[in-house]
């Protein structure tokens, strides 16, 4: 069957000038269905930075097998896949990292599909969270916790002002202040593997029915970093979002100060990046949020 590539990929690959790529893919999936004994089937939608195809296994067993695009350094996850070995993320089946290739556990629907309370989600996200958390020292190739810290706060101001300034500067200001308590708490002896993108569309539903994550972007960071996600993600479902960083503490035994710094890193970095790349209404939604909790928080203060 012709090899079917997303318009989200294609259009990935074009833009970065690498379209030969595309001409060169049909020749590396039949070489990989040859040395790794596969059945291609169909191509899987929803991302652009990887081709991700269904594929069976000489055994019969469904596996899903994703080709990073030109520019995009599978390694960082299939380090994570390999710490976590099945647990909390999909299994890493094989991987030729030379071509950036990953042969990965096939799962089933997305959370945000199959599970319709937010406040479940939470908990199920949690569950998968705390699944794959697990020691990791620094002798482990990943970024930690404090260098993303340092990285969005060198970037932040610059993305504000390319995105038109897109929320206030007091905004702009108490994420910095976060991203520098966050990156001066970090702390190696303590650190975990943490996932770094966790939210409804990258947890699966395995086959046993629980869920599993998948495309870790991968730290060595404190627990909060990744519940701090959830307290980004969905700001207009009209719960109170510090309410919502209390019952993720109770339930996880993370500091809730710690989650709640993370959430704002991650809400005000995400929605100025998304501003500027014009990804909306997401963005604006997230940036609204943002400004309202830092009003209330400074009118507080005063």
């Amino acid at each position: 069957m012709p090899l079917e590539i997303p318009d989200q990929v294609r259009k990935t690959v074009m833009t970065d000038g690498n379209e030969s790529w595309l001409d060169e893919l049909p020749d590396l999936v039949d070489s990989l269905a040859h040395e790794w004994a596969l059945v291609i089937g169909s191509s899987l939608a929803g991302g652009h930075a990887a081709l991700v195809l269904e594929v069976t296994m000489a055994d019969g067993t469904p596996a899903v097998l994703k080709i990073g695009v030109p520019g995009r350094d599978v390694g960082q996850e299939a380090t994570v896949l390999r710490l976590a070995n099945g647990e909390g993320c999909a299994k890493l089946l094989d991987e030729d990292l030379g071509r950036q290739v990953l042969l990965l556990e096939r799962l089933g629907a997305p959370m945000h599909d199959l599970v319709a309370d937010p406040a479940r989600r939470h908990v199920l996200l949690c569950e998968a969270a705390v699944r794959l958390w697990r020691p990791v020292g620094p002798d482990v190739d990943l970024p930690t916790g404090a260098q993303l810290a340092e990285q969005y706060a060198d970037r932040l101001p610059e993305l504000w002002e390319q995105a038109g300034r897109p929320c206030s500067p007091a905004t702009v200001a108490d994420a910095l202040e976060c991203m520098d308590r966050r990156r001066l708490a970090h702390d190696d002896r303590s650190a975990v593997l943490v996932h770094g993108d966790l939210h409804e569309m990258n947890a699966l539903q395995a086959s046993d029915g629980s869920y599993k994550l998948v495309d870790p972007a991968g730290l060595r960071a404190e627990p909060a970093c990744d519940l701090g996600t959830i307290v980004r993600c969905n700001p207009a479902l009209g719960d109170d979002l510090r309410a919502r960083t209390a019952q993720l503490a109770s339930r996880t035994g993370v500091d809730a100060t710690a989650i709640w710094e993370w959430g704002t890193i991650h809400r005000v970095f995400s929605g100025v990046y998304a501003s500027s790349i014009g990804f909306q209404p997401f963005a604006a939604q997230l940036l609204a949020e943002a400004d309202r909790l830092t009003r209330e928080s400074r009118s507080r203060t005063a």
